[in-house]
């Protein structure tokens, strides 16, 4: 397996994923993980993931946002992200282990390490997370005025990496019918999943009055910037103008100071909440998750309704997902909707307790990661005949 990260800890959807997936397929493989290692990970956390694969090879990553980067994507047919993601010695841990070693296939996690693994008899199986150029199209419109063109471009060489991406992989693996579709009829579907045993179903306390609305993420992450300062903007000033006792709670890690910026008496930024962040869903009544930017199933939003807290997400946060809107997870999309449907749910005991038991029961149903390793695993023996 190649992969552009090291899946622990456990502090983003990518590692959350690729972390149980492994633990639960080396009970009928040997895994060799090659991947890179980002700052501030250390021998710790190979150590741990060491515990699920035959062996773990790690790159440590240098810095991504160089000036030699940047040229380097500048003068080329290279997009940025692929050209961070290329490297001289990543290439040759693979090539190492591929000339000393016999292997069944090779899972490259992402395609942007694709050009990292030297061309083989080996079959490989390619999981993409998200359409990357999709995510990177839209970042590029709502960027400012004279970076807009550049990115744009940048997004355009993108997109015809990654379908070339595609015609490499002897299988393809969507996270969702949505990308699924786009990769084409032979591309297989392998969705995110729940530890069900941690995030547990909770029922909230309805005689509180004062309610705990929840946003979450890795403010690393462009998708999660945007969705915080649609909240904060555009959808807190009408709940809080209907109902005062209701609070924000924002976590997650990487905030930038322009959102630090926006706390306020019922805005609260913290990036020092529990790292158990099954504790962080258990404890809060309701999760806004107004997803505008990327693809995939959303991992806080399965864990959420694991825990029996109600989501109120767009119509793109449920495209990886399929609940029933209403009954297992409320849709919105315009700023007015998200603000009444929340306050709908919290005002409403009967409905808040609906959609938190139909929640969790479709998680229980639909995302096990039992289910879901299972199913990657049919993918492999599909590959290997």
């Amino acid at each position: 397996m190649v992969a552009s990260y090291l899946p622990y800890p456990l502090i983003d959807g990518g590692r959350i994923r690729l972390y149980n997936l492994l633990k639960l397929l080396s009970e009928k493989h040997e895994i060799t993980l090659v991947c890179e290692k980002w700052p501030p990970q250390g021998e710790k956390d190979v150590e741990e993931v060491k515990k699920i694969c035959k062996k773990v090879l790690v790159f440590d990553r240098p810095k991504a946002m160089s000036a030699k980067n940047l040229t380097k994507s500048l003068l080329s047919t290279s997009p940025m992200l692929t050209t961070v993601h290329t490297h001289p010695g990543f290439k040759k841990l693979i090539t190492g282990q591929l000339r000393d070693n016999k292997f069944d296939l090779i899972h490259a996690e992402t395609f942007y390490v694709l050009q990292n693994i030297p061309k083989s008899s080996v079959p490989i199986v390619l999981v993409e997370h998200n359409l990357e150029y999709e995510v990177y199209k839209k970042n590029a419109k709502q960027a400012k005025f004279l970076l807009k063109p550049l990115l744009l471009f940048d997004s355009l060489k993108l997109e015809k990496k990654e379908k070339k991406a595609w015609m490499r992989a002897d299988r393809l693996v969507a996270v969702s019918s949505y990308e699924q579709k786009i990769m084409g009829k032979d591309a297989m579907l392998v969705s995110n999943g729940v530890d069900l045993d941690k995030f547990k179903f909770i029922k909230k306390d309805y005689s509180k009055t004062k309610k705990k609305v929840l946003f979450i993420g890795n403010f690393k992450w462009m998708q999660n910037r945007d969705s915080a300062v649609f909240i904060i903007k555009n959808v807190w000033p009408i709940i809080r103008n209907k109902n005062k006792n209701i609070y924000l709670w924002v976590v997650g890690k990487n905030i930038p100071d322009s959102i630090k910026k926006l706390s306020s008496d019922s805005v609260r930024i913290d990036e020092d909440a529990p790292s158990e962040t099954e504790l962080i869903f258990q404890s809060s009544d309701l999760l806004l998750a107004p997803i505008r930017i990327g693809g995939g199933t959303n991992f806080k939003i399965l864990e959420s309704m694991a825990c029996g807290t109600p989501v109120v997400t767009s119509d793109l946060g449920n495209e990886g997902i399929k609940a029933k809107d209403t009954s297992e997870i409320i849709i919105a999309n315009k700023p007015e909707d998200f603000a009444v449907k929340a306050l709908n749910v919290l005002e409403d005991k009967y409905m808040h307790e609906k959609i938190a038991r139909n929640g969790r029961r479709f998680v229980e149903e639909n995302f096990d990661w039992e289910k879901i390793a299972e199913k990657l695993n049919k993918v492999y023996l599909s590959v290997l005949g």
